[in-house]
């Protein structure tokens, strides 16, 4: 004669099995336990990015020494590019919120589009304006990505092709 489990769970020899209402109860739990995860995730990515806005609004100083250290940067990443084969590089990726107007004249490549920018990616237009366009480097805007199918961030790219 077999003896009847008073609890829940079949047994099995030894064993103790979870009932199906305990293992669906364990994946709800699983599945909170991801979801927290990738919310804390994005959190602090939300809290990344609102930094590097912060940061990027506010222009540097441009001394002699800050430009002599830009440029040599510059030629290295242009100089190993170039190794490659490669005529451009991306030089600078910011939000769009650092645009007055997050990034629509960038879009549709409109004439003036270098107005728009505030902070950092402002230097960066006037340092390439005033340093490297004489030297026939070309600089392009885009928007870069597009989350939910808006615009997103802008990259500078520095081309000498």
């Amino acid at each position: 004669m077999t003896e009847k489990s008073t609890d829940a769970n079949a047994t099995l020899g030894d064993e103790t099995f979870m009932t199906a209402d305990d293992l669906k109860a364990y994946m709800r739990e699983l599945e909170r336990a991801r979801a927290s995860k990738e919310f804390a995730v994005m959190e602090g990515a939300d809290k990344a990015r609102a930094e590097l806005e912060r940061t990027l609004s506010k222009p540097v100083e441009l001394t002699a020494e800050k430009i002599h250290e830009i440029t040599a940067a510059l030629q290295m990443k242009m100089r190993l590019a170039a190794q490659r084969g490669e005529t451009e590089i991306m030089v600078m990726r910011f939000p769009n919120s650092l645009c007055t107007d997050r990034g629509r004249a960038i879009n549709y490549a409109e004439e003036g589009w270098p107005d728009t920018l505030t902070g950092r990616p402002k230097q960066a237009y006037e340092f390439w304006r005033d340093h490297l366009k004489p030297s026939h480097y070309r600089l392009k805007a885009m928007i870069i990505d597009w989350p939910n199918g808006m615009p997103g961030d802008v990259g500078f790219f520095l081309s000498w092709a």
